[in-house]
């Protein structure tokens, strides 16, 4: 699946092998509007393929936060102005997994991950304009982190993204993606 993909802001230092990705962010790089800092960036790392119609995209992710605001993650995206994005994140001097609904203005909740993993598997489903995003450790049950409203045209990106707005560096891993129909709506939580 990773071969058919594209960049959005392509990362210098970067590796796919035997269907793991690898990044290294650049520097001050972010996805944002506006809320509460009054700025926009849109110069993340986006690994994305289109995708047509309700999903659920899974992906495990690793990286090696150290500053705040490293992320890595997933994205869903029609826009500049309308995506999603959740993942690991260094907020509060801890990783928390976190999550953007943007349309227009970004918002941001944060969730704890119970211990330290040094992996997290990510989920997001699409189900017309809700988005639903999920996460978990080990093989662990599916944790509800956000349900939301997204308008969305019938073909969005779907796909990994990595960031870190405070410096360059981050390295995050991200393997074993998968994007195929969406999750039955009686396991949303």
């Amino acid at each position: 699946m990773l071969k058919n993909m594209s960049w959005l802001n392509e990362p210098r230092d970067w590796s796919l092998e035997d269907g793991v990705l690898r990044a290294v962010t650049e520097l001050r790089t972010d996805f944002w509007r506006e809320t509460f800092y009054g700025w926009t960036t849109d110069n993340g790392h986006f690994f994305y393929q289109p995708t047509t119609g309700d999903f659920t995209a899974e992906v495990i992710v690793s990286a090696t936060h150290t500053t705040r605001f490293d992320q890595a993650g997933m994205m869903i995206r029609a826009d500049e102005r309308n995506w999603l994005k959740a993942g690991l994140e260094v907020t509060s001097d801890a990783v928390q997994i976190s999550t953007v609904f943007t349309r227009d203005f970004s918002d941001v909740s944060m969730a704890p991950i119970a211990g330290v993993p040094s992996e997290v598997s990510m989920r997001v489903t699409r189900f017309g304009a809700a988005v639903t995003v999920h996460c978990r450790s080990g093989d662990g049950p599916w944790q509800l982190l956000r349900l939301g409203y997204l308008d969305l045209p019938a073909t969005v990106d779907v796909g990994i993204m990595c960031c870190s707005p405070e410096r360059a560096g981050l390295q995050a891993t991200f393997r074993d993606l998968r994007i195929g129909p969406p999750i039955s709506r009686e396991n949303l939580e």
